[in-house]
């Protein structure tokens, strides 16, 4: 493992203070579609005052639980582990696995990182067929960010059973399937041996900040996750926010609509502006550009932030815009581009 590889840190998109800091302009002048999370935020529901003045208690936590539980489709008698956000679960899973670990990539950068820091050997692949004897963990986004590659279900839950005949371990980060029941697993998640599936809450409700997430897993797996997470690792708002919304049907179908909308008009936006579109999931989408970092660049000069990646620089990733007005900027600026 190289040093410098160990320590490095990954850039992610949402970096909005640097990019003014270096293009000038307040936060509110800019576009950010750095990222791929639902720009629409929803109705945060009332909040009781003692949910704010007290440490969370397990009632909440369980009323959380139980509600993501309806939400994901998990078996009955699973009960989801609520963390803070997606990547606190993350940090954590070097202590709660064993063995060589593959990672089907590119991906999500923080993986490697976390595992690598933590001394453990890491291969990327390129699919699932690429897992070998050796590999005890291995990781899977699906949908996957930043191209929008998805597994069926069946290969899944096949791997996932080759895995648990060895001791091993699948984790399937499925921060981006709000959208897309077709390929998720997590109904089979604390049934299937070997599977543990990832959800992230923020994403699609565009409550990032909030910082929640969910572990679906068998018992045993998330008591030594919840052991090393600490007590009180979400805070009593978001459980509270959790509770209220994940059952609010009205709400989840339209946020769905929304979200479907807001994905179609962006498609429209780059492909009138002649670009080709490699991938994507429901909230972003990658086009494939020979000159994509300078398209990058060109963007911030006119205050609007896109996300592009060291591992390939014909890749430039844009979020989805919040309204129609987003649109025609984005339009404008891009055929304003060179």
């Amino acid at each position: 493992m190289r040093a410098d590889r160990a320590v490095a840190r990954v850039a992610h998109g949402g970096a909005l203070t640097a990019a003014c800091a270096r293009f000038g302009g307040a936060p509110e002048d800019w576009l950010d579609l750095s990222t791929g999370i639902n720009t629409r935020a929803v109705a945060l529901p009332v909040i009781p005052a003692s949910v704010w003045q007290r440490l969370p208690d397990a009632q909440l936590s369980d009323d959380a639980s139980r509600a993501a539980a309806g939400f994901y489709g998990v078996s009955s008698g699973v009960d989801p582990l609520p963390v803070a956000g997606v990547q606190s679960a993350i940090q954590v899973l070097p202590s709660v696995t064993e063995g060589p670990v593959a990672i089907v990539g590119p991906t999500y950068e923080e993986y490697r990182l976390c595992f690598e820091r933590a001394g453990r050997p890491v291969e990327m692949i390129a699919d699932l067929s690429a897992v070998g004897p050796v590999h005890r963990l291995v990781i899977v986004v699906n949908p996957n960010n930043p191209d929008g590659r998805t597994y069926r279900p069946q290969d899944v839950l096949d791997l996932a059973t080759k895995l648990a005949a060895r001791d091993g371990v699948l984790i399937v980060d499925e921060a981006f399937a709000d959208l897309r029941p077709d390929i998720s697993v997590a109904a089979q998640a604390g049934r299937q041996p070997g599977l543990v599936v990832l959800r992230s809450f923020g994403k699609f409700f565009g409550l990032a900040g909030l910082r929640l997430g969910f572990v679906l897993a068998e018992a045993g797996f998330s008591r030594r996750m919840a052991g090393l997470l600490g007590p009180w690792p979400v805070s009593g708002p978001a459980l509270a926010v959790a509770r209220s919304v994940l059952r609010d049907s009205h709400l989840v179908s339209s946020v769905s609509e929304q979200i479907a909308e807001r994905r179609k008009a962006l498609a429209v936006v780059l492909q009138n502006a002649g670009l080709s579109i490699a991938g994507g999931t429901d909230l972003f989408l990658l086009a494939d550009h020979g000159e994509a970092q300078k398209v990058h660049l060109a963007l911030c000069r006119q205050h609007i932030l896109t996300r592009v990646f060291d591992y390939r620089c014909n890749w430039i990733r844009f979020g989805l815009c919040p309204d129609i007005g987003s649109d025609q900027r984005l339009g404008r600026a891009l055929a304003a581009i060179d």
